[in-house]
């Protein structure tokens, strides 16, 4: 939510996104659930005093100030959610709201929303079928619900971002989630690649040849509309590799033969809205640790919500000292990465998942095991072809 900034963002200073979870309590029981959300508050969470502290730090950071989001759980089971929106938004800080699509979810919250100055919110839909996205949050006429809560949020000129968590419940469901959203008229699409954390599972996870076909279907879907990744790195570094061949005049398919999922979505894709215009992908360099930092309910600090590798606690340090200060954040701003990643001439511009590679090797620095690209093939091939360069590759600099 709320990105975009120009790449001469200090990233080393200061982060660009600010999550907060602020409670881990939700009605829903998504069976992917980063947090492992339950009904009720857990002891030890930030206080209202605590939480205007934390907000308070930001500006510590200069201007301008990360960008706040409140998150979860679901940030509507606290009870003082809107004197925290209110002190950040007097503090000057822009703020974004992550809120669960429960009961809780009224058309009178959504009116409190609006009215106490949140420009942007994100809403999760997991799949186009409403089958599908209620057995995901494990409530029944949710994805009704959420539809409605899309509509409404838009009525009111609030800028909304949808989350789509890809995984093996999900995958086949792109296309059609794709046409979706252009019918609803969303803008931004930000797709969560699984990180098997909290509730989500090892058996959930798509292969790397398949994320592969994800990541290389997902630039063409953002022919359609603004697409951006989570968890999902490799998407700045296929948009980067395909972008450059179709400058010349290549097709990306030919030169880089992605495999039978890919182009079993992609063609869905071309049934249902056809080749769409030039691609809208994301690329920004932010990575868990490097303009994204994540403040636990507890206080704890951690390089994203995916991550659960504390850099220290905001209750004993300042949130600016751990971001600046903390070797963990330090290793993941200067890609200290092992294996392929660290090998691999997109390092920097892409860096592979940490949460992923944490989840499955328990070493924030180890390699993505979701990305099978072999370090070397796109130098290969910009050698070949006369590819340009972008800045963060290995190589002699050339521009995009």
């Amino acid at each position: 939510m709320h990105r975009g900034r120009s790449g001469s963002w200090p990233y080393e200073r200061k982060p660009v996104l600010v999550f907060w979870e602020t409670t881990k309590a939700c009605q829903l029981k998504c069976k992917h659930c980063r947090a492992e959300a339950i009904l009720q508050a857990l002891p030890g969470e930030l206080t209202t005093d605590e939480g205007k502290k934390l907000i308070d730090s930001l500006t510590d950071f200069g201007r301008p100030y990360p960008i706040l989001i409140f998150t979860g759980g679901d940030p509507l089971m606290r009870k003082d959610i809107f004197e925290l929106i209110d002190h950040a938004v007097e503090r000057g800080i822009r703020v974004g709201l992550a809120p669960a699509v429960t009961p809780l979810l009224t058309e009178e919250t959504i009116k409190k929303i609006v009215e106490h100055g949140v420009k942007a919110v994100s809403i999760s839909l997991d799949s186009p079928f409403p089958d599908v996205h209620d057995e995901i949050r494990g409530i029944k006429g949710t994805w009704e619900r959420t539809l409605w809560a899309i509509k409404e949020f838009l009525k009111r000129n609030i800028s909304v971002q949808v989350n789509t968590v890809v995984m093996r419940e999900t995958v086949e469901g792109l296309p059609e989630m794709v046409k979706l959203l252009k019918e609803l008229g969303i803008e931004i699409w930000e797709v969560f690649y699984l990180v098997p954390t909290g509730r989500g599972n090892f058996e959930s996870d798509l292969k790397p040849e398949e994320w592969e076909d994800v990541t290389h279907f997902l630039y063409e879907a953002s022919k359609h509309l603004l697409v951006r990744t989570t968890e999902g790195p490799m998407f700045r570094r296929v948009a980067i590799m395909r972008r450059a061949l179709e400058e010349k005049g290549l097709n990306p398919d030919e030169v880089l033969k992605p495999g039978d999922l890919y182009f079993r979505l992609k063609n869905r894709l071309v049934e249902l809205l056809g080749e769409g215009g030039e691609a809208k992908a994301q690329t920004m360099g932010t990575r868990d640790g490097k303009g994204i930092v994540f403040i636990a309910y507890n206080g704890n600090v951690y390089p994203s919500g995916f991550l659960p590798y504390s850099a220290g606690n905001v209750r004993e340090k300042s949130l600016v000292e751990i971001y600046r200060e903390s070797e963990l954040m330090k290793k993941l701003r200067s890609a200290e990465f092992k294996g392929r990643c660290g090998r691999c001439e997109f390092k920097d511009v892409c860096g592979g998942s940490r949460a992923r590679a944490y989840a499955y090797h328990l070493n924030p620095l180890a390699d993505d095991p979701a990305c099978p690209y072999e370090p070397g093939t796109y130098l290969k091939l910009a050698e070949k072809f006369d590819l340009s360069l972008p800045i963060g590759t290995f190589g002699e600099q050339k521009p995009v």
